[in-house]
């Protein structure tokens, strides 16, 4: 009942149990991109991971023995973009935990031990209906929850080196889903903070994201071409960037947060386009 009372209360009169000193530590070490953050960094980031271990819900799947480390892993990655960001207005937030209001359109976390195999079904321009499998090591789905394979959170530390993590990945997801309509797909271009990069009006802003985004992923794609039809060296970050501008911006997002060094040389356009999203009036370190 208390757990029930906590939830429908304010989130700033809640009171979630506080994350232990054991496992807050382990995973600073575990996850290292999490275990650079400053001091101050770690506190809010801490603070966040209480209040969404409160307000979300775990379910693991195939037999998967899901424990509190697992789910804190999960809930540190999930909150690490939310650290500087404005809220989903594009205001700037008074209090912190108010960034949780980013991913308040699901409750459901599904945890599966390893990928799995969905069934899709998709009509083409011709009405022809197709049935296809996809193997899924995670999903986010619009209003919805969101699933991932715990082989990969697990392996989250060693990942970053190549500027990979599912779980960041399939969070951005969340908040590229934020204004699409009902049924609509997301596409690479969440909801920005008011003055983005200086700009002096929500349209103008809009225009320089995809203006910026849409030449980074042309570019990318084309190195993805250029590898695959003539043997030129691949590019740093996983192909499947070059799906569509979501799969981009979430792909990308994974190595802006886990290798950013890495990430700036690659995508020196990208990197002051991603600190005015996620670091509003934060100087770049």
């Amino acid at each position: 009942m208390f757990d029930l009372i906590q939830r429908w209360l304010p989130r700033r009169w809640r009171r979630p149990p506080l994350v232990p000193d054991t496992l807050w530590n382990r995973v600073l070490t575990t996850y290292p991109f999490l275990g650079d953050l400053e001091a101050t960094e770690q506190q809010r980031l801490r603070l966040l991971c209480a209040h969404f271990l409160n307000e979300k819900e775990f379910y693991p799947g195939n037999g998967l023995q899901l424990t509190d480390a697992m789910a804190l892993a999960i809930a540190a990655q999930a909150c690490l973009p939310l650290l500087h960001m404005h809220g989903p207005s594009g205001q700037p937030v008074a209090d912190p935990l108010q960034l949780l209001d980013w991913y308040d359109d699901f409750v459901g976390i599904v945890v599966q031990p390893g990928a799995v195999v969905a069934r899709r079904r998709v009509v083409d321009g011709a009405g022809v209906v197709h049935h296809y499998n996809e193997v899924l090591a995670g999903e986010a789905m619009d209003r919805g929850p969101i699933m991932l394979t715990w082989d990969s959170v697990a392996m989250a530390g060693e990942a970053a080196a190549g500027g990979s993590n599912l779980v960041i990945h399939e969070f951005v997801h969340k908040m590229d889903m934020r204004d699409i309509g009902l049924g609509d797909s997301p596409g690479g271009a969440p909801p920005l903070p008011a003055g983005f990069l200086d700009t002096h009006s929500r349209a103008a802003g809009q225009r320089v994201w995809r203006q910026t985004m849409q030449k980074a992923f042309e570019d990318f794609r084309e190195a993805v071409s250029m590898s695959e039809r003539f043997g030129v060296e691949a590019p740093w970050l996983d192909a499947y960037a070059a799906t569509n501008p979501a799969e981009f911006f979430a792909v990308t997002c994974e190595a802006y947060f886990v290798s950013r060094h890495r990430f700036g040389e690659a995508f020196p356009t990208l990197l002051s386009l991603y600190d005015g999203f996620f670091r509003p009036g934060l100087k770049a370190r």
